[in-house]
């Protein structure tokens, strides 16, 4: 694939015409790769993510000539951040009052700019090459953000969580890939049983793999739930579903004792179209708090040089 994460040809920055302070966004992961829109960003040695997000996001104002917004997610932090940044580099963060109001309007307007699905293009990019660390970061980015917009339920979060599964499967992280998938089926079982069963099927792959007695045991009970659930709706048709939920009944059964690790491929996770009812945070998702206004991390006076944090 050769699609840039934003179609635009001016340097990844928001269209000069939109309307003022559409909004960038930053991820700071656990183990502290930085991604700003939807880049995961060259940390320069051991420069602090706080640094280069203040650094990545003064560079768009001083090409716009105009102050930014930026909402940072910081998850070795806990926190969610909304920044002002100015052509300067000076920068504060702000309280959710000062805000831009939410709405359907500005969140259109953000993602006309940067388009969530351009940016899993980057993410499957970079699988295809091998770089799963790259990757995942990318997809946790996006589905923590979309979320955070959007809502979980919503169709592109819904799917970028799908899709974080899958990474976190292939990189051999089953229990985290466990945990995000169930997340998914639980939620689709939820809204819409009739699309249910691929994502249970997924869910069903990455706990195929676990070890932990407690853990599947848990998981393996929702999992069932779910597929008599399904099953009482007349809803699995594939010989492949029935199967999978065989072989949850059988392990549950014998006690919990691993399958050969032959059975039952994950599905590949592909987008789809956006939704539009959002809802709370799903059960797995660590809550964020938001910063106090002038958190000195991303505060930054006038004249500092790049790199300098008040």
């Amino acid at each position: 694939m050769t699609h840039s994460l934003t179609p635009r040809d001016k340097g990844n920055l928001p269209a000069l015409g939109a309307p003022p302070l559409i909004r960038l966004d930053a991820y700071v992961a656990e183990d502290g790769s930085t991604v700003v829109n939807g880049h995961l960003l060259d940390m320069g040695g051991t420069r602090p993510p706080n640094e280069t997000i203040l650094d990545a996001i003064a560079m768009f104002a001083r090409t716009l000539g105009a102050p930014v917004a930026a909402t940072v997610i910081d998850r070795t932090a806990q926190q969610v951040a909304r920044l002002r940044v100015h052509p300067d580099g000076s920068s504060r963060t702000i309280g959710e009052d000062e805000d831009l109001p939410p709405g359907r309007e500005r969140t259109a307007a953000e993602e006309e700019a940067f388009p969530p699905l351009a940016r899993v293009e980057r993410i499957i990019q970079h699988a295809q090459r091998e770089e799963l660390h790259a990757a995942f970061v990318l997809a946790s980015a996006l589905r923590e953000h979309l979320t955070l917009r959007r809502g979980a339920e919503d169709e592109l979060s819904l799917e970028a969580r799908a899709i974080e599964a899958y990474l976190a499967y292939l990189r051999g992280d089953h229990m985290l890939s466990t945990v995000l998938a169930l997340t998914v089926a639980r939620i689709r079982c939820r809204t819409d049983l009739n699309r249910a069963a691929p994502d249970v099927a997924r869910a069903t792959a990455a706990w195929q793999r676990l070890w932990d007695e407690g853990q599947v045991a848990t998981r393996g009970q929702e999992l069932l739930h779910m597929w008599e659930r399904l099953s009482a709706a007349g809803l699995l048709q594939e010989a492949s579903h029935h199967a999978m939920a065989q072989a949850v009944r059988s392990r549950l059964a014998q006690g919990g004792r691993s399958v050969p690790q032959g059975s039952a491929p994950a599905a590949a996770a592909l987008p789809a179209g956006p939704g539009q009812a959002p809802s709370p945070v799903a059960p797995e998702d660590k809550p964020l708090k938001p910063t106090r206004r002038g958190l000195r991390r991303f505060t930054r006076r006038a004249g500092r040089s790049p790199g300098q944090s008040s």
